[in-house]
């Protein structure tokens, strides 16, 4: 069972690489615009972030809080990217400078969470 437990922590850990590397890389090409591939990463962390605040397997201590914390930071990201998206759709141009950057940091939050807290 903690097996199958880490297996899970490191397709949650993927789906914040995916979700973070794709930012990055849109921004250190100058393009500023929301891909799928962060919607995918979005999507498979929250998914693996559910699944991982199961009390599963027993003995395992989980902090709520902590796990409320990221659930809302995911939630944020998850609009900001959506609205970002639908602007692109609209309009056909970038999303702005500021909206990019705040998902950018928010991501890497999330990540810092996990890791200091």
């Amino acid at each position: 069972m903690d097996v199958l437990r880490s297996v899970v922590v490191l397709v949650h850990i993927v789906g914040f690489a995916i979700t973070f590397g794709a930012l990055v890389a849109e921004a250190v090409a100058a393009r500023w615009r929301f891909t799928k591939l962060m919607d995918y990463g979005l999507l498979l962390s929250l998914i693996t972030g559910l699944v991982l605040a199961a009390p599963w397997p027993d003995g395992i201590h989980l902090n709520y809080v902590k796990i409320g914390v990221k659930l809302t930071i995911l939630v944020i990201l998850g609009g900001i990217l959506g609205m970002g998206a639908a602007r692109q759709r609209r309009t056909g141009v970038a999303v702005p400078r500021p909206l990019f950057v705040t998902a950018l940091l928010l991501s890497l939050s999330a990540a810092a969470i996990a890791v200091i807290w």
